[in-house]
């Protein structure tokens, strides 16, 4: 019963980070598109939100769940996949983190221009073509974590 628990939250958090992550990008994309800054102000602190609230969760809790599950089944973590897991995971974080500062000054900065009436500033678009081009290896690790996950191939000969 305790592994199946384990698996079963392991998984969850692989959702939610996978469809968080998908989400959030979908959401910001779209509203910066539309170029308005009230809009994105509004829909940058809906993010920070759900980053806060459900990706950073996840990401806590993931490799907790993964390091139990590693000692219920008795792999080590030296496990070829498993440690290309791990690799991939600190990925994400190098470009994750500093993903979650760039979101607040984005919505800060689009908060300021719609609120003095003016276009957004060149620092907000930097920053976020900054966020846009860290959204990549970030997600394409989380999606390459969860076939890991699901394959568990065998990499004795490539690690």
């Amino acid at each position: 019963m305790w592994y199946e628990l384990l698996r079963f939250a392991h998984v969850i958090g692989a959702c939610v980070l996978l469809g968080t992550g998908a989400g959030i990008a979908f959401f910001m994309v779209m509203s910066n598109r539309s170029g308005n800054p009230a809009l994105i102000a509004h829909v940058a602190g809906i993010v920070v939100l759900a980053d806060t609230v459900f990706t950073a969760t996840a990401a806590v809790l993931q490799p907790v769940t993964g390091y139990l599950l590693t000692r219920e089944i008795g792999w080590p973590l030296t496990e070829g996949w498993v440690l290309l897991s791990l690799c991939l995971y600190v990925i994400v974080g190098v470009f994750w983190l500093p993903v979650v500062l760039i979101q607040l000054r984005m919505r800060d900065l689009a908060a300021i221009a719609a609120r003095s009436g003016e276009a957004l500033p060149a620092a907000y678009h930097r920053l976020y073509r900054i966020w846009f081009a860290f959204g990549f290896p970030a997600f394409f690790s989380v999606l390459a974590i969860v076939w890991l996950m699901l394959t568990r191939p065998d990499l004795s000969g490539w690690l």
